[in-house]
Protein backbone atom coordinates (compact mmCIF):
# COMPACT_ATOMS: atom_id res chain seq x y z
CA UNK A 1 0.00 0.00 0.00
CA UNK A 2 1.59 3.31 -0.97
CA UNK A 3 2.36 5.80 1.77
CA UNK A 4 3.08 9.48 1.41
CA UNK A 5 4.90 11.71 3.84
CA UNK A 6 3.19 15.08 3.88
CA UNK A 7 3.06 18.10 6.12
CA UNK A 8 -0.18 18.83 7.89
CA UNK A 9 -1.60 22.30 8.50
CA UNK A 10 0.27 22.57 11.79
CA UNK A 11 3.69 21.83 10.29
CA UNK A 12 3.94 18.30 11.72
CA UNK A 13 4.71 15.53 9.26
CA UNK A 14 1.95 13.03 8.58
CA UNK A 15 3.73 9.76 8.13
CA UNK A 16 0.93 7.60 6.78
CA UNK A 17 -1.96 8.58 4.62
CA UNK A 18 -4.42 5.88 3.71
CA UNK A 19 -5.38 5.85 0.10
CA UNK A 20 -8.85 4.50 -0.52
CA UNK A 21 -9.66 2.44 -3.55
CA UNK A 22 -13.30 2.93 -4.55
CA UNK A 23 -13.16 -0.22 -6.70
CA UNK A 24 -12.64 -2.42 -3.63
CA UNK A 25 -16.06 -2.59 -2.03
CA UNK A 26 -17.09 -5.14 0.53
CA UNK A 27 -20.23 -6.91 -0.62
CA UNK A 28 -23.05 -7.33 1.86
CA UNK A 29 -24.06 -10.84 2.86
CA UNK A 30 -27.19 -12.00 0.97
CA UNK A 31 -29.03 -12.56 4.28
CA UNK A 32 -28.31 -8.96 5.33
CA UNK A 33 -29.60 -7.70 1.97
CA UNK A 34 -32.76 -9.82 2.32
CA UNK A 35 -33.45 -8.66 5.89
CA UNK A 36 -32.89 -5.02 4.90
CA UNK A 37 -35.34 -5.32 2.02
CA UNK A 38 -37.88 -6.98 4.28
CA UNK A 39 -37.58 -4.16 6.82
CA UNK A 40 -38.24 -1.63 4.05
CA UNK A 41 -41.11 -3.70 2.66
CA UNK A 42 -42.87 -4.06 6.02
CA UNK A 43 -42.28 -0.40 6.82
CA UNK A 44 -43.81 0.75 3.51
CA UNK A 45 -46.78 -1.62 3.84
CA UNK A 46 -47.34 -0.27 7.35
CA UNK A 47 -47.32 3.27 5.94
CA UNK A 48 -44.46 4.30 8.23
CA UNK A 49 -41.75 6.67 7.00
CA UNK A 50 -38.06 6.02 7.56
CA UNK A 51 -37.93 9.01 9.90
CA UNK A 52 -40.86 7.72 11.97
CA UNK A 53 -39.41 4.23 12.32
CA UNK A 54 -35.95 5.58 13.07
CA UNK A 55 -37.34 7.75 15.89
CA UNK A 56 -39.37 4.83 17.19
CA UNK A 57 -36.34 2.55 17.51
CA UNK A 58 -33.93 5.24 18.64
CA UNK A 59 -31.59 5.51 15.66
CA UNK A 60 -30.94 8.18 13.08
CA UNK A 61 -32.75 8.29 9.76
CA UNK A 62 -29.40 7.60 8.04
CA UNK A 63 -28.78 4.54 10.21
CA UNK A 64 -32.15 3.07 9.27
CA UNK A 65 -31.32 3.69 5.60
CA UNK A 66 -28.08 1.76 6.08
CA UNK A 67 -30.02 -1.14 7.63
CA UNK A 68 -32.49 -1.19 4.75
CA UNK A 69 -29.70 -0.99 2.13
CA UNK A 70 -27.59 -3.61 3.98
CA UNK A 71 -24.70 -1.18 4.32
CA UNK A 72 -24.82 -1.92 8.08
CA UNK A 73 -25.90 -5.19 9.66
CA UNK A 74 -28.90 -5.17 11.95
CA UNK A 75 -28.23 -6.62 15.40
CA UNK A 76 -30.67 -9.10 16.91
CA UNK A 77 -31.79 -6.58 19.52
CA UNK A 78 -32.36 -3.90 16.88
CA UNK A 79 -34.27 -6.35 14.70
CA UNK A 80 -36.41 -7.12 17.72
CA UNK A 81 -37.09 -3.39 18.25
CA UNK A 82 -37.93 -2.91 14.56
CA UNK A 83 -40.35 -5.83 14.63
CA UNK A 84 -41.94 -4.57 17.84
CA UNK A 85 -42.32 -1.07 16.40
CA UNK A 86 -43.86 -2.35 13.16
CA UNK A 87 -46.04 -4.92 14.94
CA UNK A 88 -44.55 -7.99 13.28
CA UNK A 89 -42.56 -10.94 14.65
CA UNK A 90 -38.82 -10.96 13.98
CA UNK A 91 -39.29 -14.09 11.86
CA UNK A 92 -41.17 -11.92 9.33
CA UNK A 93 -37.87 -10.38 8.21
CA UNK A 94 -36.49 -13.81 7.31
CA UNK A 95 -39.50 -15.00 5.31
CA UNK A 96 -38.51 -15.98 1.78
CA UNK A 97 -34.82 -16.24 2.65
CA UNK A 98 -33.43 -19.23 0.72
CA UNK A 99 -32.86 -22.17 3.07
CA UNK A 100 -35.22 -20.74 5.68
CA UNK A 101 -38.37 -22.50 4.54
CA UNK A 102 -40.24 -24.33 7.31
CA UNK A 103 -40.05 -27.63 5.39
CA UNK A 104 -36.31 -27.40 4.69
CA UNK A 105 -35.24 -27.44 8.32
CA UNK A 106 -37.07 -29.54 10.84
CA UNK A 107 -36.94 -28.26 14.36
CA UNK A 108 -35.66 -31.23 16.30
CA UNK A 109 -35.71 -31.27 20.06
CA UNK A 110 -32.33 -31.33 21.71
CA UNK A 111 -31.38 -34.78 22.98
CA UNK A 112 -31.94 -35.25 26.68
CA UNK A 113 -28.70 -36.08 28.40
CA UNK A 114 -29.01 -39.02 30.82
CA UNK A 115 -26.45 -37.36 33.05
CA UNK A 116 -28.78 -34.42 33.66
CA UNK A 117 -31.57 -36.79 34.63
CA UNK A 118 -29.24 -38.59 37.05
CA UNK A 119 -27.99 -35.35 38.62
CA UNK A 120 -31.60 -34.26 39.12
CA UNK A 121 -32.50 -37.55 40.80
CA UNK A 122 -32.31 -38.02 44.57
CA UNK A 123 -29.54 -40.61 44.09
CA UNK A 124 -27.53 -38.18 41.99
CA UNK A 125 -27.96 -35.35 44.47
CA UNK A 126 -26.86 -37.63 47.37
CA UNK A 127 -23.79 -38.71 45.39
CA UNK A 128 -22.81 -35.14 44.56
CA UNK A 129 -23.34 -34.00 48.15
CA UNK A 130 -21.16 -36.88 49.37
CA UNK A 131 -18.45 -36.07 46.84
CA UNK A 132 -18.50 -32.39 47.80
CA UNK A 133 -17.87 -33.34 51.45
CA UNK A 134 -14.64 -35.12 50.47
CA UNK A 135 -11.23 -33.45 50.43
CA UNK A 136 -10.51 -32.27 46.84
CA UNK A 137 -7.60 -34.71 46.47
CA UNK A 138 -9.74 -37.67 47.58
CA UNK A 139 -12.61 -36.43 45.38
CA UNK A 140 -10.26 -36.44 42.37
CA UNK A 141 -9.18 -40.01 43.14
CA UNK A 142 -12.77 -41.20 43.55
CA UNK A 143 -13.64 -39.53 40.26
CA UNK A 144 -10.70 -41.26 38.54
CA UNK A 145 -11.76 -44.61 40.05
CA UNK A 146 -15.33 -44.18 38.78
CA UNK A 147 -14.06 -43.24 35.30
CA UNK A 148 -11.75 -46.30 35.25
CA UNK A 149 -14.62 -48.58 36.32
CA UNK A 150 -16.80 -47.15 33.56
CA UNK A 151 -14.09 -47.75 30.94
CA UNK A 152 -13.51 -51.30 32.17
CA UNK A 153 -17.22 -52.11 32.10
CA UNK A 154 -17.53 -50.67 28.58
CA UNK A 155 -14.54 -52.78 27.45
CA UNK A 156 -16.07 -55.93 28.98
CA UNK A 157 -19.41 -55.22 27.25
CA UNK A 158 -17.68 -54.86 23.87
CA UNK A 159 -15.69 -58.03 24.46
CA UNK A 160 -18.84 -59.95 25.48
CA UNK A 161 -20.70 -58.67 22.39
CA UNK A 162 -17.87 -59.68 20.04
CA UNK A 163 -17.65 -63.16 21.63
CA UNK A 164 -21.43 -63.59 21.30
CA UNK A 165 -21.19 -62.64 17.62
CA UNK A 166 -18.42 -65.24 17.08
CA UNK A 167 -20.29 -68.16 18.79
CA UNK A 168 -22.71 -68.99 15.94
CA UNK A 169 -19.83 -69.02 13.48
CA UNK A 170 -17.86 -71.37 15.75
CA UNK A 171 -20.85 -73.69 16.12
CA UNK A 172 -21.21 -73.89 12.31
CA UNK A 173 -17.54 -74.89 11.96
CA UNK A 174 -17.95 -77.70 14.52
CA UNK A 175 -20.94 -79.22 12.68
CA UNK A 176 -19.37 -78.97 9.26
Amino acid sequence: MPHRKTLSNQGRPRIFQALTNPEVAIASHPADVHVGRQIASVRVRSDVSQAQLARSIGVSFQQLQKYENAKNRVSASMLYEIGKSLGVPVSRFFEGLPGNEPTSVEARPLPVDERLDFIASSEGRRLIEGLMNLHPRVRARVSALIAALGEELAFLDVKKDSEAADEPASAEHKTA
